[in-house]
C-alpha cells in the first residue's frame, strides 16, 4: 500500500441522517460531516425513504468533508459503508431505483406475513434463517411489491440493502454482505449462503439476490462518475460493509463471545457476540461483520428517537434558553430528569412509538404513559421515557438469557450514551455494568475498521480494535434502586399484556 494512503472513510447511513467521517489508523476522527433526509409516512404502518435522497446527502456531505480538511481524496486507503436494516430497494436493469423503500419500522406487509405462514411453516423458515417471519423484515416487503405493485415488481433486476445500495452507487457493483443477510428468509444463517429451495417456496427469484460478500471484502472501486459526484478519488477500494448495529458493535470493540453492544441511536437494543449458533423466535439473529461470529440482537423502535420526539414536541422552551444557559435542549432535558427520583414516582412508559420489534413483535402496539396525575412534571415524562427504553432493553436481555446467552458487560454507543443519567438508568434497570467507548462515532468507526482490514491497513480485527477503541467511563448498577425498578418493570410488562387487546382493535 502506498504510504500516503493512511486514512479511512466511513459512511454511516442512518434513519434520519447520514454521517461521513475520515479516521486515521489510531481511530481518531480527522474530520466529519452529516446530511439529513426525510422519512415518509404515507399511511398508517408505513415508513419509507427515497434511496436517491440518501445518495444526494452522501455526495453533498462527502464533498463538504474534503473542503473542511487538509486531506486529499487520494490519501483515503479504503471506504466502508454501514446502513440501517431491512431495506428492500428495487433496482431495474439500468441501475435506477424503482420506488421508495420501506424501512426497518415499516409494517405494511403484516397481512402478507399471515398468508405466507399459512402455506410455509414459520418453524421451517426459522430453522433455516434463525429469525421470525415479521413484516419489518426484507422478505415480506419483496412479496408486498409483487402483490401491491406488480408494475414495479416485473421491472426488478436486484433487491439491495441500504449499504449495498451505496456500494453500488460508488462502484457499479451489486453486493449483499453477510450481516444484512438476516433480513431475508431464504438465507442460511449457519452457512451464510442463499437457499434456493426456500427462495422458490417464498416466490423470490434468485436473480433478485446479489452475490454474498464478507463484510470486509473489497467489492469494487470508486468509479469515475461516483468520484465526480462525491469528490472521492477514482479507484479507491470499497468494501461490502454491513448492518449499522453490527458495525457499531465492532466500533465499540465487541469482537469476543459474551461481549455486548448496547445501542442508543434512533432505535434501541443490544447485540451479543457469539461463536456458537443460538436463536430464539423473539429475538433477531445475524452474522457479525467479523468472520465466524454471530450476533444475537434485540431491536426496539423506542431508543434515542423517543428523546428526539420529546424534544420536537415539548422542547420549545428549552430551545429558547440554549444561548442563555449555554446548554442544548437535550442537556436541559437531562437536568430536568435528574431531579426526579428513580422510578419516576410511579410513572411508567411503554416506548412502542412505531409498534415494537423484539421481543413482543407487535406492529399495533402503542406508546403509553401510565401513572399520570397533577403532580407529574415534564421532568417526570423525560425520566419515565428514559426508564421505559431501559425496560425494553432489559426485556430483550431476559429473553436472550432464556435462549442460553448470558451477558456480563455492555458497551454503550449512540447519542444516548452521552447522557450519564440515561446510561446509569440502563445499568440500574438491567443489573449489568456498562462501559462507554470514547468514539462518539462508533458505528462509522466500525465501517472504517472493515475497510482497514479489507485493504490491509490492519493485519486483523484484533489489531484494529486494540489500536482504535478506547474506553472513557464505566457505570455499575446501583443496588439501592433495584427494588424500585423491579416494581416498575413488572408494571411495564403487565401494562402491555393488559392493553394488547385494546391496541389490536
Amino acid at each position: 500500500m502506498e504510504s500516503r494512503k493512511k486514512y479511512l472513510l466511513g459512511i454511516d447511513l442512518g434513519t434520519s441522517a447520514c454521517k461521513v467521517a475520515i479516521f486515521d489508523k489510531s481511530g481518531e476522527v480527522v474530520e466529519s460531516g452529516a446530511g439529513d433526509y426525510p422519512v415518509y409516512y404515507p399511511k398508517e404502518g408505513w415508513a419509507e425513504q427515497n434511496p436517491d435522497e440518501w445518495w444526494e446527502a452522501i455526495c453533498h456531505s462527502t464533498k463538504e468533508l474534503f473542503k473542511k480538511c487538509n486531506i486529499s481524496p487520494e490519501e483515503i486507503a479504503g471506504i466502508g459503508v454501514d446502513g440501517q436494516s431491512w431495506s428492500a430497494i428495487p433496482i431495474d436493469k439500468s441501475g435506477q431505483v424503482l420506488c421508495n423503500t420501506p424501512i426497518w419500522m415499516d409494517t405494511r406487509a403484516d397481512e402478507i406475513c399471515q398468508k405466507v405462514k399459512e402455506r410455509i411453516s414459520e418453524k421451517e423458515m426459522f430453522q433455516l434463517c434463525g429469525n421470525p417471519f415479521k413484516p419489518s423484515y426484507t422478505t415480506p416487503k419483496i412479496l408486498w411489491y409483487e402483490q401491491e405493485q406488480p408494475e414495479i415488481y416485473k421491472k426488478i433486476d436486484k433487491i439491495l440493502q441500504s449499504n449495498s445500495f451505496v456500494v453500488f452507487k460508488l462502484t457499479d457493483c451489486y453486493s449483499q454482505d453477510l450481516s444484512q443477510g438476516y433480513g431475508l428468509h431464504c438465507f442460511n444463517m449457519r452457512t451464510g449462503e442463499w437457499d434456493e429451495k426456500m427462495a422458490e417456496k417464498l416466490g423470490i427469484p434468485m436473480s433478485f439476490l446479489p452475490r454474498i460478500y464478507q463484510c470486509h471484502e473489497i467489492v469494487g472501486k470508486v468509479t469515475k462518475k461516483a468520484a465526480r459526484e462525491t469528490g472521492l478519488a477514482e479507484g479507491t477500494p470499497v468494501v461490502a460493509g454491513g448492518l449499522d448495529a453490527c458495525c457499531g458493535t465492532l466500533g465499540a470493540g465487541v469482537i469476543h463471545p459474551g461481549e455486548t453492544q448496547e445501542q442508543g441511536g434512533q432505535a434501541g437494543g443490544m447485540s451479543i457476540c457469539m461463536d456458537e449458533y443460538h436463536s430464539d423466535l423473539r429475538l433477531i439473529l445475524g452474522f457479525h461483520v467479523i468472520p465466524d461470529k454471530w450476533l444475537l440482537q434485540g431491536g426496539t423502535t423506542g431508543g434515542g428517537g423517543v428523546m428526539r420526539w420529546l424534544h420536537r414536541e415539548f422542547g420549545a422552551y428549552e430551545d429558547s434558553r440554549k444561548k442563555e444557559l449555554g446548554k442544548s435542549a437535550l442537556v436541559q432535558f437531562n437536568d430536568l430528569a435528574e431531579v426526579v427520583p428513580p422510578g419516576s414516582e410511579g410513572l411508567v412508559f411503554l416506548p412502542y412509538m412505531a409498534g415494537e420489534r423484539s421481543p413482543i413483535w407487535d406492529p399495533k402496539s402503542k406508546g403509553v404513559y401510565y401513572g399520570l396525575d397533577f403532580s407529574k412534571t415534564k421532568g417526570h415524562l423525560i425520566r419515565a421515557s428514559m426508564e421505559g427504553v431501559a425496560f425494553s432493553l432489559r426485556h430483550n436481555l431476559e429473553v436472550a438469557k432464556e435462549a442460553g446467552v448470558e451477558v456480563q458487560v455492555m458497551k454503550a454507543i449512540g447519542g444516548s450514551a452521552n447522557s450519564l443519567l440515561w446510561t446509569q438508568i440502563k445499568s440500574d434497570i438491567t443489573g449489568k455494568p456498562i462501559v462507554v467507548p470514547s468514539s462518539d462515532a462508533a458505528t462509522t468507526l466500525g465501517a472504517c475498521i472493515l475497510a482497514g482490514v479489507g485493504v490491509g491497513l490492519y493485519k486483523d480485527f484484533e489489531e484494529a480494535v486494540s489500536l482504535t477503541v478506547k474506553e472513557t467511563r464505566s457505570h455499575e448498577p446501583n443496588e439501592r434502586n433495584k427494588e424500585i425498578y423491579e416494581r416498575n418493570y413488572n408494571k411495564y410488562i403487565e401494562i402491555y399484556k393488559n392493553l394488547k387487546t385494546v391496541m389490536d382493535d
